[in-house]
């Protein structure tokens, strides 16, 4: 049932010692964190051959089942894969400390201060589809930022995530951190029973399809932080260098079309369409990209006729739909209209036009003249992340350390209370940062 130490407990004990265990871990200074997660980088190292034969099992069950193509992309941990990976929890390690800052330092009267102080939120419930890799990301950000964390993957990758939680509660037992701090569960009963633990679980991450987190957030009173559909779009205006927007175009395609961030919708304006779609076409084609357009892109290229499911589909894979617009307000338009607010480009040497884009496009990342593909919290600085919330309150878009912790108003005093600031002769308050 669960893959962990401790896997005689029911779900709501082994929470319950999760969240007993981070509220030690929230306590520990940063060097003792960095320690744990070093330590973890290193038990991950040695455990490599293991990991790797896990996942190749995992791999060959998915393919018999005959898993698609982008879930296979993402469950596949090769040797370069993993290094990568373990680069990225040493990362983490080097990052700064998001507990414990003071946010605010003021005082309210003479004697009297008030401190905001960043605080963790406390035990996380991450559950995702296939990417065993996510279990190394999510397990370094929680420890870094003070939290547990209980763990769902996918059954695809179940083998995979269970030596990888393996090798972190070894390189955990080296240090003064339970390794009660990170959890795996690993059947789909556990899953709805995870999401009733609102009593020991402070934050619900899922990461998959749309009807999955529209079924996480229906069937929780936890609160829910995530995207559901990456349906990322790619305008090339009228001022766009043709070079310089085939590159970004290709790159933000076929990079690694699996991902959230890969484009799923090309709009070029009508001015430069002609030229511009003469000399795209045949680089996506090399690339194997299936090419589907609206009427005036059939008009210039003899591909496939895009419908109107085509501009609210999220492939995920290398078939890219292409629409002929009139104008950039037409490009701004379709984009607030199908995006899902994840991730939008544009291609233009013209400022105007681009501070337009930036402006009005609703979504976590408006990016100009460069790939949709840098949508990703390594990318960003942030060492990994935990997932992409497409939500409008925050955290938005790739969520790192600061997604993960809260506050917590601290006041001292000196036998102040409240009535002297209250009535005809009311005292009043300095209100002075400090």
């Amino acid at each position: 049932m669960i893959a962990s130490q401790v896997a005689s407990l029911s779900l709501p004990d082994l929470a319950r010692q999760t969240r007993q265990a981070a509220r030690k871990l929230a306590t520990l200074p940063a060097e003792a964190k960095n320690q744990a997660i070093e330590a973890i980088a290193q038990a991950l190292e040695t455990a490599a051959p293991e990991i790797l034969a896990a996942n190749a099992a995992d791999c060959e069950a998915a393919q018999v089942a005959g898993i698609s193509s982008s879930l296979y992309a993402r469950l596949k941990l090769d040797e370069s894969k993993l290094k990568a990976a373990i680069a990225g929890v040493r990362d983490v390690g080097r990052l700064a400390d998001p507990v414990g800052q003071v946010q605010i330092h003021r005082e309210l009267d003479q004697g009297l201060v008030m401190k905001r102080i960043s605080c963790p939120l406390g035990v996380l419930g991450v559950i995702f589809e296939a990417r065993p890799d996510a279990v190394m990301q999510i397990s370094s950000l929680a420890i870094k930022s003070g939290n547990g964390v209980i763990l769902k993957g996918g059954q695809e990758a179940v083998r995979s995530c269970e030596a990888l939680v393996k090798a972190i509660h070894a390189g955990l037992a080296q240090t003064e951190i339970d390794p009660a701090v990170v959890q795996l569960l690993t059947t789909r009963e556990e899953t709805l029973e995870l999401l009733k633990l609102d009593q020991y679980v402070d934050l619900i991450i899922p990461r998959g399809s749309n009807s999955f987190v529209r079924f996480v957030q229906d069937n929780t009173r936890i609160p829910v932080l995530g995207h559901a559909d990456g349906i990322c779009h790619l305008y090339v205006d009228k001022a766009a260098d043709i070079q310089k927007a085939v590159a970004i175009a290709v790159d933000s395609k076929t990079q690694y079309p699996a991902a959230c961030n890969a484009i799923e919708t090309l709009l070029v304006h009508t001015d430069i369409a002609s030229e511009f779609l003469l000399e795209a076409a045949p680089a996506f084609q090399a690339k194997n990209v299936e090419l589907r357009g609206d009427e005036r892109t059939r008009a210039i290229l003899n591909i496939a006729a895009a419908t109107e499911a085509d501009w609210s589909t999220e492939y995920s894979d290398l078939i890219l739909s292409i629409k002929v617009v009139d104008d950039l307000a037409a490009a701004i338009d379709h984009i607030n209209t199908y995006g899902s607010r994840h991730t939008e480009a544009i291609v233009t040497e013209d400022p105007k036009a681009a501070a337009q884009f930036l402006a009005e496009v609703d979504a976590a990342g408006v990016y100009q003249n460069c790939s949709t593909r840098f949508a990703d919290g390594f990318r960003y600085g942030f060492g990994a992340e935990v997932g992409i919330s497409t939500q409008k309150m925050p955290p938005r878009g790739p969520v790192g350390l600061e997604g993960l912790v809260t506050y917590k108003y601290e006041i001292t005093g000196d036998g102040h209370i409240a009535a002297t600031y209250a009535g005809p002769a009311a005292k009043p308050f300095t209100h002075r940062d400090l």
